[in-house]
Order: C-alpha cells, then sequence, then structure tokens
C-alpha cells in the first residue's frame, strides 16, 4: 500500500525511482565502501517528505521510538540487524540493559518498549529496563493494554558499571534521547558498551550539525547518480543566540529566512515548479514535534503572537529554546484516505527493518505532521518490502517505492555516523 502522490509533478520523483533503480549495483557498493570507513549508529529512524519533484530527510532520530509500529512480517528483519549490531560491539554479550524515557506512562511508547525488549530476547540476549526515574526504589511491573506488562528497576552504580540488582551488563542500551542533559550515572563507564554514546543526545547534538554533513552525504551521492543534490537535500540555514519571548536574535531569523526562502524560489523556478516555497523554523535540538513552526514570509516573524513565542520558547523537559535551524519546507504530497502522510524508515545497524506512514487528517501539506492527532499505517506489503523490481513502471511498485525511501533513508543515517564522529568529545580530530 503506497499512498498516491497528489501532485501534477510526479516526473522527477519517477526519474529518481528508475536512476536509483538502474545505479542499484553502484549504489549498494558505495554504501559498503562508506560504511568500511565509518560506523552507522546503533538504531535510526527517518523522516521522509515526499514532493513529487523533491524526496528529501526532514528528521533524523538517533533514539528512535515507534518500533511498535512495524509489523509482525518486519520482525525477522530486526532481530537479524540487531544480531548482526550486538556481534559487532560485543560478541560476549548476555545481557542488555534497556533504558527508556523517565515518562513512561504514554501507552504507545511503552508498546515501543516491548517490541525492544521483543527483538532483543529473540538476539539471545537477557533484556531488562532500569529507569532514570530516580522515585522508583524497587521493581515496578507496568501493565499494557493487550494484558502483558513491563517490569522497570532502579538503576544500580558502582565505581566503573552501571546495572541493576544481580544484573550485570555488557551493554546499555539507550531509548531516552536526554533532552533534559546527562545523568551523571550514564557518565564514565569504562568497561561497558553505552549506545547510542552519550554525544549523540539533544543534550549535545544538534540538528544544524547533522544536516550540514547530510548535504556533504547528498553531493557525494548524486555525483555518483549523475544528478541535481537538491532532489534530495533541504536546504538550510541557522540562528544561535535567539529569544522568542523577548524578541532577541529576531533579526538574525528574518535575514536567514529571507535568504532561504530566495534560495528556494530560484529552484522552484529552474524546475517550473508554480508553488509558493515555504521554510521551517525548529529548535535545533529536541524532537517530538516540539518548537516549530511554518513560514512562508519573513515579515511574518516580526510580529510573532505570545502564543507562537510561547510554543517556540520551550521543547521537551522544559529546555529553553536559543538556537534554531531554518529548514527548506518539503511539502508531502502523499495521502492516505483523503490524509496527509510521511513516510519513516527505521534501521538497526546499517540495514533497513522496516518503517511506517505517518499520517495526520487534520494537518496540511507544509505542517508538521508529528502532533497529537497523528495515527500511524505501517508499511504492510503484501510483497517483500525490501526487494526492489528492476523493469517495472516507476511508482507502480510499492517494493521500488520502498527502496527509494531506504536509500534517502540510509544517506541520512551515514551523515549521522558522520556526525558522531566529529562530535566525539575522544576523537582526536574534530571536522
Amino acid at each position: 500500500m503506497v499512498p498516491h502522490l497528489i501532485t501534477a509533478l510526479t516526473g522527477p520523483i519517477n526519474e529518481l525511482e528508475q536512476r536509483m533503480l538502474e545505479s542499484m549495483p553502484a549504489i549498494e557498493r558505495w554504501f559498503r565502501l562508506e560504511w568500511m570507513e565509518h560506523t552507522p549508529p546503533f538504531y535510526t529512524s527517518v523522516d521522509l517528505r515526499n514532493a513529487g519533484f523533491k524526496l528529501a530527510p526532514v528528521d533524523t532520530n538517533l533514539f528512535p521510538g515507534g518500533f511498535n509500529n512495524l509489523t509482525n512480517e518486519m520482525l525477522p528483519l530486526a532481530v537479524q540487524a540487531s544480531m548482526a549490531a550486538i556481534e559487532k560491539i560485543c560478541p560476549e554479550a548476555k545481557n542488555l540493559l534497556l533504558i527508556p524515557e523517565k515518562h513512561t506512562r504514554n501507552t504507545f511508547y511503552l508498546a515501543n518498549l516491548a517490541r525492544l525488549v521483543q527483538i532483543f530476547t529473540l538476539t539471545g540476549l537477557n533484556v531488562r529496563l532500569g529507569t532514570l526515574d530516580e522515585s522508583i526504589k524497587e521493581p515496578t511491573d507496568i501493565e499494557l493494554p493487550d494484558g502483558s506488562k513491563l517490569t522497570l528497576e532502579p538503576l544500580l552504580r558502582t565505581q566503573r558499571r552501571l546495572g541493576l540488582k544481580h544484573f550485570d551488563p555488557c551493554t546499555i542500551l539507550l531509548n531516552n534521547d536526554l533532552s533534559a542533559g546527562i545523568p551523571k550515572v550514564l557518565e564514565d563507564l569504562h568497561e561497558q558498551y553505552l549506545l547510542p554514546p552519550l554525544h549523540a543526545g539533544w543534550a549535545v547534538r544538534r540538528k544544524s550539525k547533522h544536516f550540514e554533513l547530510y548535504e556533504d552525504v547528498a553531493k557525494k551521492f548524486s555525483k555518483l547518480l549523475g544528478m541535481d543534490p537538491w532532489l534530495i537535500n533541504p536546504m538550510h540555514g541557522e540562528c544561535d543566540e535567539v529569544d522568542f519571548q523577548d524578541g532577541a536574535g529576531l533579526e538574525c531569523l528574518q535575514t536567514q529566512v529571507d535568504a532561504l526562502l530566495g534560495k528556494v524560489r530560484r529552484k522552484y523556478k529552474e524546475y517550473g515548479i508554480n508553488e509558493k516555497p515555504f521554510v521551517v523554523v525548529k529548535a535545533d535540538n529536541g524532537t517530538h514535534g516540539m518548537g516549530i513552526m511554518t513560514v512562508r514570509d519573513a515579515k511574518e516573524l516580526a510580529d510573532l503572537n505570545r502564543r507562537t513565542r510561547n510554543k517556540m520558547s520551550v521543547v521537551k523537559d522544559g529546555q529553553e529554546v536559543t538556537q534554531v535551524i531554518i529548514q527548506e519546507g518539503v511539502p508531502t504530497y502523499e495521502r492516505m484516505n483523503e490524509a496527509v502522510a510521511e513516510p519513516v524508515v527505521y534501521m538497526i545497524d546499517r540495514y533497513v527493518v522496516g518503517g511506517f506512514y505517518r499520517v495526520h487528517a487534520e494537518r496540511g501539506i507544509d505542517e508538521n505532521l508529528n502532533a497529537p492527532g497523528s495515527s500511524f499505517v505501517p508499511l504492510a506489503f503484501a510483497e517483500p518490502t525490501q526487494l526492489p523490481r528492476p523493469g517495472v513502471k516507476p511508482g507502480a511498485s510499492a517494493p521500488n517505492r520502498f527502496y527509494m525511501y531506504g536509500v534517502i533513508a540510509r544517506l541520512a543515517m551515514l551523515a549521522a555516523s558522520y556526525e558522531l564522529a566529529v562530535t566525539d568529545p575522544n576523537a582526536e580530530v574534530y571536522a
């Protein structure tokens, strides 16, 4: 089931799909060579937007929380990819400590945790949940809607190791994006593998750095295919020292928005796209659809109302917004049951393991879909989605469309691997 692409400009996307299918051997070899030089993040999810005239990632998450939206048919892929990842990192591993978000009462998030426990249990690991919530002093059961339960346990820190009572893990997997900062209990673990590393969390990570490196990846990849990198890259700018409450730094924001809109207009003119461009202003760190607004004219920023200022001032865990990324707005013209949809691709290690469409009936083509009211439709194709079918008419085959999604998502994952390397505080050389 591929959503209908509601746009007259389906040509460029179909041409891109065709080019990728024809270049599959070169593409896969290129990825293999890249992974010989770079280490993929442990797991990644990438939000894509398909405008008909371009297909680009708009967000890359290194602590994905929607594994419950993958179908059972995708489970073997996730288990195999997890085995490959664990074997590389800690082949003798037998115990895995999974650390979730602190506030875990959201039933969808709990279902995600249950799926992660299932995946890593099937890799042959003993999996237990340790919580950063200091109010939990003893093992605590949480009932799930399907009648099963999860047990959260208090963390036990010794001088050099982190575990639980009577549980000493080789590997610690974070499913907590560290928006509130890096807890002391996770620091200075010299004898255990912490995945993803602490500098992957939003206490350190910046979206502008990620998309700067994604632009480099897109250029290299586009040179391989002989195409315009703009077709797969959302242009961006950034502003530091912004304070939405008192208006400081808004001049920088207006200037950057105006400049980026000008660049997008020129591209639209080049490709004959008769639409009004827009940009998306986002907090440079953080997720959960917070701290985001759509801007079509820089003048809109001169008179922001109180509600917008409040919305843009604070993100998850009450963190104040002082840095923003201004990203070229990529409209999504994919529809599912008349509702706007966008594909989200999930990866473990360097492998695509599945994905779903995020669907929102009350949002427009130029709005953020990661918001209350969104629903998820798994990529539950009747035929294997990971095996493309060369020779089939572009746009007509679900596996071919999903292969294209997977290529772009892997480019974003590769950019994240560059990002983690250059921001590693223990690295000798910085980019």
